[in-house]
This record gives C-alpha cells, structure tokens and sequence, in this order.
C-alpha cells in the first residue's frame, strides 16, 4: 500500500513539473508580446508628443480592457484579467510617461 502511494506522489510531481514548463514557456511568450506591446507604446507616445495629445486617454483604456474581457470563459477568469490588465495599462502609462520627459528633457539641452 506504501508503494502506491509513492507512486502516485512521483506521478503528481513529474505532472506538477510537466504545468510548470508549460507557464514557464508561456511566460518566455508573454514578456516578448509584453516588449512588443512596450515598442508600440513608445511610438504611441511619440506620435501624441507630435500632436499634443496628453498620455491618459481613458476612453480607450475601457476598450482596451473591453477587448480583453471579451475573451475570458468565466466570471473568475474575467476578474483576474482584468486586474492584470490594469496593472499592465497602469505600466504603459507610466513607460510613456517616461519616455515623454526624457525627449523633452533630450530637446531643451
């Protein structure tokens, strides 16, 4: 009886591992679209530096984070989302904040 119990205890560890390659290639996926999604918002920022355009524009944040919510399967999934999302529209701002004040610090010297 001991044994089937280590057995299963092995099973359950090499499928815990097997989860965990998983998230961990998934994460490799995500930081590249993550610095992919950074790219774009630099040249976002860029653009409304040219015409005036203040970062903030909650309009498009709630479609941002309407598109994203389209996609969940389930109430819970849908929370979780949109919660990463803010965090990650929260970081887009600030990143072109960021790059906002280091061109026009870049201009006036």
């Amino acid at each position: 009886m001991m044994s089937d119990s280590i057995e299963n205890k092995t099973e359950h560890w090499k499928e815990l591992d097997e989860w965990r390659k998983k998230i961990d290639a998934i994460d490799q996926q995500l930081s590249m679209l993550l610095c992919e999604r950074l790219d774009c918002a630099q040249n976002i920022s860029a653009l409304k530096l040219r015409i005036g355009e203040e970062v903030l524009q909650p309009e498009r944040e709630k479609v941002v984070l309407h598109n994203v919510l389209n996609h969940a399967d389930s109430p819970l999934k849908a929370d979780a989302l949109e919660k990463i999302y803010r965090c990650i529209i929260e970081e887009s701002r600030l990143f072109q904040h960021e790059w906002k004040n280091k061109q026009q610090g870049s201009q006036t010297t």
